[in-house]
């Protein structure tokens, strides 16, 4: 299986550390407004991916966060005049 490497800009076969196991770790989006398609995108797309890998035979450990605060959210916050734990 190959995969698309954005640091060497290739496909690369997709190596692993162990045989039949992946880890993937995702970022999830920065939710500072109201929601919209983009932020299902992100669980939609790597969820897809999840299932493929299970579908072939790997044991595929998922973790995904969602940003709880940055500089998007705090820039927010000061425009709306409120405290950036309420958005």
């Amino acid at each position: 299986m190959e995969i698309y490497s954005t640091m060497s800009r290739e496909k690369e076969e997709l190596n692993t550390l162990f045989e039949d196991k992946i880890k993937l770790f995702v970022c999830g989006p920065t939710v500072y407004d109201d929601a919209h398609i983009g932020h299902g995108r992100t669980y939609i797309s790597f969820d897809t991916i999840k299932r493929y890998l299970e579908f072939k035979g790997y044991s595929v450990f998922y973790l995904q966060n969602i940003t709880d605060i940055d500089d998007k959210i705090i820039n927010r916050a000061k425009e709306s005049g409120v405290d950036s734990k309420l958005l």
